[in-house]
């Protein structure tokens, strides 16, 4: 199985994960929004707290030349190593949401 289409399954199966969690406050849901053509993948949390309205990104992901770039992780224990756990190399994942200053210091990929 070509490696991108690997990545493309391991991130949608984790990612489709995140749709079951339940908030305990609020009517809010995470929704899972997968672009394979652009190899984008998010789950972004809607609804309402109350009188204020939720809107925001919880997780981005993508998927670029050949390497999976995690832009935005709003979890409490970090994708990362679910993505790991799932099969993919730490040397193929980049932490994009850290500074390129830090990226040599953690387990992964700089780029």
């Amino acid at each position: 199985m070509d490696t991108v289409i690997a990545y493309r399954t391991i991130v949608q199966t984790v990612l489709h994960a995140y749709t079951s969690i339940r908030y305990a406050y609020g009517d809010i849901r995470n929704e899972a929004i997968f672009d394979e053509r652009s190899d984008r993948y998010m789950v972004v949390s809607v609804g309402w707290q109350g009188n204020r309205r939720i809107h925001g990104c919880l997780l981005h992901i993508e998927i670029i030349d050949g390497k999976v770039w995690i832009q935005r992780d709003g979890t409490e224990e970090g994708v990362a190593l679910e993505l790991v756990a799932a099969g993919i190399p730490k040397q193929n994942i980049v932490l994009g949401f850290q500074s390129e200053e830090i990226r040599p210091f953690t387990e992964f990929a700089v780029k």
